[in-house]
């Protein structure tokens, strides 16, 4: 081929520009208008449902900061006070709280001891931060949790150290509440793990023992397995013995969780491929190993939306312990809208309670949410 042929041949795979170079495309900066954009008004259905939610907000939310905060009265008034501010104003009245946050907090437990209850939440608090915190993760959370737990009952208790005993009947509000979610959520974890197991078991005794227990108690309600707690099992015992009813409580809840966190960790193990399972076989582990070290880990990093889904729930539920004798902090400020002195500030009470499961439940809603990024962290691009 000549050179002339070769330039011509080469002219054919030359592209003249159409026009002068255009700059790049700018790329849309993060805002609040791009973000509300593509959040909020992306199409035509989530605008109209942004509309209405914003009316809706529009005429709540200003009657709603003015009577809790702009019409709202915060001193440490009288009941008299309150029922005069509420007529001439209108707003809220919190010296109804500042009146009734022992009792709520803690019922009829002796008022000059309240600073057990408060410290037992302390640290009943203290230890589920640390739990969340990765510089106390390892063996050294296990004497977190043995402090937190001794103390809390010593405390609560009391008969030793020089504090007077208080009986059990006594124990009400918060702390009823963190003991019966917190501890049924400790105890019932490594069982539900167990009948997780159990259920995808080749054994088939272990396997049909655990689909009995899972699909017999996720078929009642927890109100039922309270009663039956409550009521129904001290008629088995031999006479003369007696259990504890707070006792019984805690261990019908704990039963009750496991059954439902054993069905969300059974569907992580499902999840996870079986060459996971055919690796650990070949690396010679044994089967308890391949759980431990292999499977489990990926299965409960998987499942930890549905797990916390289920503890939040479970922390809301306590309050149905009403129905067996027992109060929480929910139950408690009921009691104190019975008071005919303060019953017309039953709101600020149900408020105040309110705020206490939200400040619990966002609390753990955040954690597992990075919980669930930092683990995650290897699987982003």
């Amino acid at each position: 081929m000549s050179n002339v042929d070769m330039h011509r041949h080469l002219d054919r795979f030359t592209v003249t520009p159409a026009g002068p170079p255009r700059e790049p495309p700018m790329k849309s900066l993060p805002g609040p208008v791009d973000w509300a954009r593509r959040n909020l008004f992306n199409g035509m259905f989530n605008t109209i449902l942004t509309l209405i939610v914003g009316y809706v907000l529009l005429m709540s939310v200003p009657y709603m900061l003015w009577w809790s905060v702009l019409g709202a009265e915060f001193g440490a008034v009288g009941a008299e006070a309150c029922v005069a501010h509420l007529a001439e104003v209108g707003g809220a009245c919190w010296g109804a709280i500042w009146e009734k946050w022992g009792f709520i907090l803690f019922g009829t437990y002796p008022l000059d001891e309240r600073w057990r209850p408060f410290i037992a939440c302390v640290l009943i608090t203290a230890a589920m931060i640390a739990s969340g915190m990765k510089r106390f993760w390892g063996l050294q959370l296990a004497p977190i949790w043995a402090v937190a737990i001794i103390g809390f009952f010593v405390l609560m208790g009391g008969g030793v150290l020089g504090l007077s005993e208080v009986r059990t009947s006594q124990w009400g509000g918060l702390p009823l509440t963190l003991m019966l979610s917190v501890f049924g959520a400790i105890f019932a974890f490594p069982l539900a793990i167990l009948v997780a197991l159990g259920r995808r078991s080749s054994l088939p005794a272990i396997k049909t023992i655990c689909v009995l227990y899972v699909e017999f108690v996720r078929g009642v309600p927890l109100i039922t397995v309270l009663f039956m707690a409550s009521f129904m099992f001290p008629l088995f015992l031999p006479e003369g013995v007696d259990i504890n009813n707070l006792l019984r409580a805690q261990v019908g809840i704990i039963l009750f969780i496991a059954a439902y966190l054993a069905e969300v960790v059974r569907g992580g193990l499902q999840a996870i491929p079986k060459g996971q399972y055919e690796a650990a076989s070949a690396l010679g582990l044994g089967y308890w190993k391949q759980m431990a070290l292999i499977v489990l880990p990926q299965a409960l990093k998987i499942s930890i939306p549905p797990i916390v889904n289920t503890l939040i729930g479970m922390f809301k539920d306590t309050s149905l312990i009403l129905i067996i004798g027992l109060f929480d902090i929910l139950a408690l400020a009921k009691s104190s809208s019975q008071d005919t002195d303060w019953a017309r500030f039953y709101i600020e009470y149900y408020v105040f309670v309110a705020l206490i499961f939200w400040a619990y439940c966002w609390g753990m809603s955040q954690y597992s949410q990075w919980l669930e990024r930092d683990l995650h962290r290897g699987h982003n691009r």
